[in-house]
């Protein structure tokens, strides 16, 4: 069996069942986008319902980003179709333009311009009156928390600041759907923060469909109502995030350690009972179906492998043990040595 066949296997175990397409914001079938002899999305099912907050999980490369760029039209696909708001995303692209916010990983902002000058703009290219225009945008800096900020140059503006204000121009006209993609990337803790605060609001006060990438675990965990998981293109798990985590079925034995971690893992693997057996460079992350049982045992072996335990704790599936257990790496791990 191929890996294409066994992780199309896994999501149809895993998966709750799929929404129905009648009133979905975003569905596509078969989706395929190939770069030359590279295949970055590989025969996508997705739905995602009107008002829901999709979060769409991977390490870099996966085809996140393709995915997106497909579906608010900056890309056409190579085999299947797509549907955002009701419109084939190739058939009619202007009328997914008209409904969709995007924002995507690098903002494209004038920085010679104040935000307020950038979202006047905005609204013009969308076809708003002047009236319609200072209605949305005292409706927009209520949502999004730019502050007096608003009228300076966006050249003085933080990070932070700058994927607020992207973030406020993706929603001046108001659209059905919004895209993000990976929106939080850079930034410090508390900037993140607010910003997931932001996304909140905007689906519990204005009911919008929220189609989120991110390669950040908890990002997906905290904000998402479901998550698909994609690796190589492929969808590999879909569901609500305590869903998947209670799939993996397993607890978590994590190891901080001093020494060379690879003679741990022969050590780790006489040990019965154990499963699957990870690690980075200063860490081991042990798979196992009664943890607190497994604890000593795992010290003894890694003590005897020479190595000196600095910490050893368990703690239950994480998104990341789903990822692992059905594609054999970690999201963590590629984004430490992407």
């Amino acid at each position: 069996m191929s890996d294409s066949d066994r992780y199309q296997g896994r999501v149809n175990t895993l998966a709750t069942k799929p929404p129905s397409s009648s009133r979905a914001a975003v569905h596509t079938t078969g989706l395929v986008r190939r770069f030359g002899s590279t295949v970055a999305i590989d025969e996508l099912d997705l739905t995602v319902q009107e008002g829901e907050i999709y979060g769409f999980l991977g390490p870099n490369g996966a085809g996140k980003s393709t995915a997106v760029r497909i579906l608010c039209t900056l890309l056409k696909p190579s085999a299947g179709t797509a549907r955002v708001a009701g419109y084939d995303v190739v058939a009619d692209p202007q009328s997914v333009r008209m409904r969709i916010g995007v924002a995507l990983q690098d903002a494209a902002l004038d920085e010679r311009q104040t935000g307020r000058e950038l979202l006047t703009l905005q609204g013009r290219l969308y076809g708003l009156s002047s009236a319609q225009i200072r209605m949305r945008l005292t409706a927009v800096l209520d949502l999004v928390d730019i502050g007096s900020a608003i009228d300076r140059v966006i050249a003085s503006y933080s990070g932070g600041m700058k994927r607020r204000l992207d973030l406020a121009a993706s929603l001046v006209h108001n659209p059905q759907v919004l895209f993000l993609d990976e929106p939080t990337t850079g930034l410090d803790p508390h900037s993140r923060a607010r910003v997931w605060n932001e996304i909140r609001r905007l689906n519990r006060d204005l009911g919008m469909t929220i189609f989120l990438t991110t390669q950040y675990l908890e990002e997906a965990d905290t904000l998402a109502d479901r998550v698909g998981i994609i690796s190589s293109g492929r969808l590999v798990a879909e569901g609500p995030p305590s869903t998947l985590k209670r799939s993996a079925g397993h607890d978590v034995i994590v190891a901080e350690v001093e020494g060379s971690t690879c003679r741990a893992v022969d050590a780790l693997h006489s040990v019965d009972g154990l499963g699957a057996v990870s690690m980075t460079e200063s860490s081991i992350t042990v798979d196992s179906p009664d943890g607190p049982a497994a604890l000593g045992s795992v010290a003894v072996a890694l003590g005897r492998a020479g190595l000196h335990i600095r910490s050893l704790t368990m703690r239950t599936p994480t998104l990341d043990d789903v990822f692992m257990e059905l594609t054999g790496s970690r999201i963590e791990r590629d984004e430490i040595h992407r």
